[in-house]
């Protein structure tokens, strides 16, 4: 599936794997310290949480976890199939996730829970968005199952099987940018703060209207991915 992608598929994947990691790291870095499409570390600290009887903390974490689903829930109203095919859905999509990390960022400032439910709503609708353009071969708002490929991959090439090298090209580059993504999100954060979420905004911004030209200016071919 990976030798089908486009190249505007592969171009999204790095875009909105560095949006991810972006947005990831002005959670942990801000004011609840939390990450916001980690829903593995988060669910685990929700358990830990009702456990220790935080219940201001767990209800956060809940909130996080729902938000997460509701924006991946919002992703299957708009997108609709997993089929691959050029639309205005996917434009769509973005600019309803930039709108909402745009708005997060006064929330954020205000230090309200608001604002981490709204990051979190936007990259479960980009995450679930990814997943159904890509016939979930691309993930971007998390790596631990590109990490999990490259594995798998790198084991096959000790035992001597086949690699599939686009495959490997593709976890790599949404790895790589999830990692850019974290650095200059970091970097962002400790000059401009919560500021630092304009840029992602801005990207998923641009991405939507980058598809919409794309769409415009490509025939309509049911065989192109």
């Amino acid at each position: 599936m990976a030798e089908r992608l486009a190249t505007w598929v592969w171009v999204g994947a790095a875009a909105l794997a560095s949006v991810a990691g972006i947005v990831n790291v002005v959670g942990f870095l801000g004011f609840q310290q939390q990450a916001v499409t980690h829903l593995t570390g988060n669910t685990s600290l929700l358990g830990a949480a009702l456990v220790g009887g935080d219940v201001d903390t767990a209800i956060g974490l809940a909130a996080m976890l729902a938000a997460f689903v509701a924006g991946a829930m919002l992703s299957g109203l708009i997108v609709q199939d997993s089929t691959l095919r050029l639309g205005r859905r996917y434009g769509v999509a973005l600019t309803i996730e930039s709108l909402m990390l745009l708005a997060a960022i006064p929330l954020f400032r205000q230090q309200h829970l608001a604002g981490p439910i709204l990051a979190a709503t936007a990259c479960g609708l980009q995450n679930a968005m990814a997943t159904t353009y890509s016939g979930a071969l691309v993930r971007t708002s998390h790596v631990s199952g590109m990490f999990t490929d490259l594995g798998i991959m790198l084991g096959h090439a000790l035992r001597g099987l086949p690699m599939a090298r686009r495959r490997l090209a593709l976890c790599s580059l949404v790895i790589s940018f999830f990692f850019i993504g974290g650095v200059v999100g970091a970097l962002l954060f400790a000059r401009i703060g919560y500021a630092a979420l304009y840029l992602p905004a801005a990207l998923t911004g641009c991405t939507g209207l980058g598809y919409f030209a794309y769409r415009q200016l490509t025939p309509r071919d049911p065989g192109l991915l």
